[in-house]
């Protein structure tokens, strides 16, 4: 591997991972970064998608004792109709103290007694992030992305419920088009770069690289193609912050959407027309006839309330007062990048 300090602390803060697999921090800290080895099925319509996905659950309950990560969306939703039953559904519920945010329990426990599971709400405080992050960050060999700290709690409760595998509804909006804003319109390469980048690195470290590669990997005649582009740069990303939380609490992971991908061409028009991750949607509509699809919300995670009162960073490696005006959550990358190159030097 090569030595790359500087590649690394861009890349993180572009893409949230090290995307070029042979550069590392130092000779003695490497990234342990996910490949993808999943054997995958292809799929032309909802039916094969349905069936894929009983199929997996099916055989892996049959070897394993499984649990299901469970938020208020469809995707997670349909992992529910096949789970065993009476198995645990856990669902995050983010606290900020005298603060409402996003909470998707209530959803969350209708699919958990429509399905027959037992449904427990995973708690998570600010203070999970500061005790937990110093552990993912040194299984993982690199900073991470925060979706991990609430997975990783999930997965330690999982285990100490006698859970060999946890199950997440990961990948479906990846694979089937539920990227809304990415998949929104044919891109300019310039403005794809600033759409897509979390952090421009020149804009946070003193000595920054511009990593474009992976954008130029799936670039033709000055268009992105934005599918392509998430089902590989963005796949990988989030496969490894999954894997990696599940990991270090000591079970496995398995996404059933995961293991498929998308045999046909996706349908630009009807996800531009409104009907996004389409073919997940039927599988939702047949095994949940009388509910209304929801609407799509991210894994909650209240950084714009957790970071309002930061700073930013004081290392040397950054400029000062460079997280002004930034959202909570590319504050949360500036804040994991410095803290892991304190531990680092630990």
């Amino acid at each position: 591997m090569q030595v790359d300090k500087r590649y690394c602390m861009s890349s993180y803060l572009m893409y949230r991972t090290i995307v070029d697999h042979e550069k590392c921090w130092s000779e003695q800290i490497r990234p342990h970064l996910w490949e993808d080895t999943i054997p995958r099925r292809p799929v032309h319509d909802s039916v094969e998608l349905e069936n894929h996905i009983k199929s997996s659950i099916e055989t892996i309950s049959k070897e394993k004792k499984v649990a299901l990560a469970l938020s208020g969306g469809i995707d997670s939703a349909i992992l529910a109709k096949f789970m065993p039953p009476g198995s645990t559904a856990y669902t995050f519920q983010c606290i900020v103290p005298g603060v409402e945010v996003t909470d998707e329990t209530p959803m969350a426990a209708r699919y958990a007694k429509e399905c027959g599971l037992k449904h427990e709400v995973i708690k998570i405080y600010w203070e999970d992030f500061e005790n937990y992050a110093p552990i993912l960050m040194k299984h993982k060999g690199a900073p991470f992305h925060s979706i991990e700290v609430q997975i990783y709690k999930a997965a330690l409760k999982a285990k100490s419920d006698g859970v060999d595998v946890l199950l997440f509804g990961e990948n479906a909006d990846i694979i089937y088009g539920g990227m809304n804003g990415l998949l929104s319109q044919d891109w300019l390469i310039g403005d794809f770069i600033d759409r897509y980048t979390y952090v421009m690195p020149y804009k946070v470290l003193k000595q920054p690289e511009l990593i474009l590669e992976p954008f130029y990997k799936y670039t033709v005649d000055g268009h992105v193609d934005p599918h392509s582009f998430v089902s590989d740069i963005f796949r990988i990303e989030a496969m490894g912050s999954y894997t990696n939380a599940v990991q270090t609490a000591g079970i496995s992971l398995v996404c059933p959407f995961a293991e498929t991908y998308l045999a046909v061409p996706i349908d630009y028009t009807r996800i531009r027309n409104g009907e996004n991750k389409y073919l997940v949607r039927e599988v939702f509509q047949r095994l949940y006839p009388d509910l209304v699809v929801p609407p799509k919300t991210p894994m909650p995670r209240p950084m714009n309330e957790w970071f309002k009162d930061w700073q930013g960073p004081v290392r040397p490696e950054f400029w000062p007062h460079c997280t002004d005006g930034m959202t909570g959550d590319q504050k949360w990358l500036v804040w994991c990048l410095e803290k892991f190159l304190d531990l680092c030097e630990k």
